[in-house]
């Protein structure tokens, strides 16, 4: 069963880490519902999102090889400092700043209260709230190229706020995005990016780290888990970039709360536990 289990929550990991939903909160929701009833663990959400990533790097591919060359040239000076790829590269940077400081300062409370199922469902609906407001107010005239220093800084304080499982990495970013007037194109498409460099870092710190620690699922079915990230995530990339150039989150918002108010009942219904 656990090689079933762990592609199973890499199927659930590809459908959700794109989606303003929380890959984290789902993972962390379907594994009690597991016949072992386990929590995958920090360290296993941490690793299966590198599968996901990789689909981000295959899908900008050329954006990121353009955004790479051209800040490494500027670097140099073949390449002005304001050119809008090389100062994208140090916006990335700059953003990735704030989730490296919280993840270190709060690692512990990642691991541990953090997962709280209470806390899962309390982040699935604030947030919910939050993003279905910034859609409904957010401006929507800046582009990419509009993007500032500043914006970046406040860009990576809502993308470490995902750290806590039910806030969402896609969906802090795209808030923040749409609050700052952004539109949601432009909002997905710097989330995506922004992530690149924090995801990778945390994956492959808790990859090195998990060696010769008990976890709930081994390399082998981690390895699974993550393979089918990629693949279903690479999916579900092209899938959202195409709804919102037309469509809101609202759709979203509604099935955040809802499974936030759903998981609630069954934490007071002593059905599952917290």
């Amino acid at each position: 069963m656990s090689w079933l289990e762990a592609a199973f929550l890499g199927i659930v990991q590809g459908l959700t880490e794109f989606l303003p939903v929380s890959s984290s909160a789902h993972l962390r929701i379907v594994g009690t519902f597991l016949p072992g009833a386990e929590d995958p663990g920090a360290a296993f959400t941490a690793i299966v999102q590198l599968g996901t990533e990789a689909a981000v790097v295959v899908y900008f591919w050329r954006d990121i090889v353009r955004i790479i060359g051209r800040w490494a040239r500027s670097l140099t000076g073949s390449v002005p400092r304001d050119d809008a790829d090389a100062r994208m590269g140090w916006l990335i940077i700059l953003g990735t700043i704030p989730i490296v400081l919280l993840g270190l300062l709060f690692q512990d409370q990642i691991e541990s209260v953090f997962r709280s199922l209470w806390v899962v469902a309390a982040m699935l609906i604030g947030f919910g709230i939050l993003l279905g407001v910034a859609d409904r107010i957010g401006a929507r005239r800046r582009e990419l190229d509009d993007l500032t220093y500043p914006h970046g800084i406040l860009y990576g304080i809502a993308q470490a706020l995902a750290l806590i499982p039910g806030v969402s990495r896609s969906g802090g970013t795209i808030t923040m995005g749409l609050l700052l007037g952004y539109s949601r194109e432009a909002a997905a498409r710097y989330a995506f990016l922004l992530a690149i460099p924090a995801v990778f870092g945390s994956g492959l710190y808790q990859l090195v780290k998990s060696f010769g620690e008990p976890a709930v699922y081994g390399p082998g079915q981690t390895a699974l888990a993550t393979g089918v990230s990629f693949v279903v995530g690479l999916a579900v990339i092209a899938f959202f970039m195409k709804w919102i150039s037309s469509r809101s989150f609202m759709p979203f918002v509604v099935y955040r709360i809802a499974l936030g108010i759903v998981l609630m009942i069954l934490l007071g219904a002593g059905v599952i536990v917290a």
